[in-house]
């Protein structure tokens, strides 16, 4: 007997790393397509929209790249309907085929000196469609893994899904580095900025036959079987006053923090090293790739963590130590590129690389904390037949909005100011907000039995 229960708990083992290494596969190239756009927003502003003395082209694009982030609500609300009515798996399939189509059209677009405002309108259009492919993407891979998960260690296992994030931007840097290193500069500038764009296809293609094979959910799978599932998951989720009342804290006490940490700490790090500090775009790329690479192990410690204090404490602590530090910490980096704000052009001269690794790997493992957690806190907010709408829509929310808009606000404020830190006042605001909120309102589940709760509704 011994002897079966150990058999049943080693293929149990094996499947739930199957499960992670297919969504995380897939999702982690969501992200890559989602987020090669920001790494190459340099030389999209120069191709896509006319020059601008005053920078405006770069503004330009920025505000396209948050255009992809403010419509990701949308996707979640439209692919989280399908997830609770259709199924997890059939929804992340549409929203990876969705998203590598849009990412390598963007590739092929002519640009502005070819075709004219017809250039900034189609990569808008397309950006929309990367938007609202990865508010359904995300949601869809954490509640799959999350319902394969055994009780006591779905901090640990949803943590993967949780380092696709990260690794998608280190992906996208490390393709855009080997592009550099092995073309010339004036034609990496000219065309070759696009073959990241291009070699989305083969990766698409790649994770659809990968999930292809997946199974679906054993809880939706049971809530399916039963006619436990929910004929209108919008209604369900929002219009139920309790419901409501969850997203909102789930929204405003967890994923709004959540979501200007992680965007102010990598990409902001990355934007603030190559426009502010003027350190040289493949420097910058390499100092953010190796930082990348140090702290996303914490991703899954703090994921592990969670299992044993509660997600809450950590998530909570994430965002007071970025309102804390991030001021310090960003002197600290233009200070270690010898930035002289009388002379805010000049090139980034003998910057200290190792000291700027070290500031950009805490700032990550901020990241780490509040990020790493997350996707179990959401998914045991809510039941089985509305948890795909009802996490997404806060998550998104959160990301999408309040954190997709950091780098376009910091430019902006910026500019207002003729101040080069006064951006950060924007994520330090938001995190302080979502302290205080999250503080007094989030109530620890970590202990919630995800099965048994199925079974009660059934």
């Amino acid at each position: 007997m011994d002897n079966a229960v150990a058999a049943a708990e080693e293929r149990s083992e094996k499947k739930i790393w199957s499960v992670i290494g297919a969504s995380s596969a897939g999702t982690l190239i969501e992200w890559y397509d989602f987020y090669i756009f920001a790494s190459l927003s340099v030389f999209l502003s120069k191709h896509f929209f006319p020059s601008d003395k005053e920078g405006g082209e770069l503004l330009k694009t920025l505000a396209t790249f948050a255009i992809g982030f403010v419509v990701r609500p949308f996707g979640a609300l439209f692919f989280g309907r399908i997830g609770d009515i259709i199924g997890r798996k059939y929804t992340f399939l549409v929203t990876l085929i969705l998203m590598g189509g849009a990412t390598f059209a963007i590739g092929c677009i002519p640009s502005f000196h070819t075709i004219g405002w017809a250039a900034p309108a189609l990569l808008i259009i397309l950006r929309l469609l990367q938007g609202l492919a990865l508010g359904g993407e995300y949601g869809g891979a954490a509640t799959y893994v999350a319902e394969h998960s055994p009780d006591g260690k779905r901090g640990f296992y949803t943590s993967f899904i949780q380092t696709t994030a990260t690794l998608g931007l280190f992906m996208s840097l490390g393709v855009i580095m080997i592009c550099q290193a092995n073309l010339p500069k004036a034609t990496f500038e000219d065309w070759g900025w696009r073959i990241p764009f291009w070699l989305s296809l083969i990766l698409v293609v790649f994770s659809y036959l990968i999930r292809k094979r997946m199974s679906e959910s054993p809880l939706f799978a049971h809530a399916k079987k039963v006619g436990k599932t929910s004929a209108n998951p919008l209604k369900e989720s929002f219009m139920n006053p309790e419901n409501r009342r969850v997203v909102l804290i789930a929204l405003f006490g967890a994923t709004m923090g959540q979501g200007v940490v992680w965007y102010t700490g990598q990409f902001q790090s990355l934007f603030f090293l190559q426009t502010v500090l003027n350190v040289d775009k493949l420097l910058a790329n390499q100092i953010i790739a190796v930082s990348l690479l140090i702290a996303t192990p914490f991703f899954v410690f703090f994921g592990w963590l969670s299992d044993r204090i509660g997600r809450k404490p950590i998530i909570m602590t994430g965002c007071f130590l970025a309102v804390v530090l991030y001021m310090p910490i960003y002197h600290a980096m233009a200070a270690a590129a010898n930035y002289n704000p009388a002379m805010p052009k000049a090139p980034a001269h003998d910057p200290n690389v190792g000291l700027i690794i070290s500031l950009v790997v805490g700032l990550v493992i901020l990241v780490t904390m509040v990020y790493g957690p997350i996707a179990a806190f959401l998914v045991e907010l809510f039941p089985t037949k509305i948890r795909y709408t009802s996490m997404s829509l806060p998550y998104h929310i959160g990301n999408g909005v309040f954190g997709g808009m950091v780098p376009f606000l910091f430019l902006e404020i910026n500019k207002q100011t003729k101040d080069p830190y006064s951006g950060f006042w924007y994520p330090i605001v938001v995190a302080l907000i979502t302290f205080v909120i999250g503080s007094f309102l989030i109530k620890e589940k970590r202990d919630v039995k995800m099965w048994d709760e199925e079974m009660a509704a059934s």
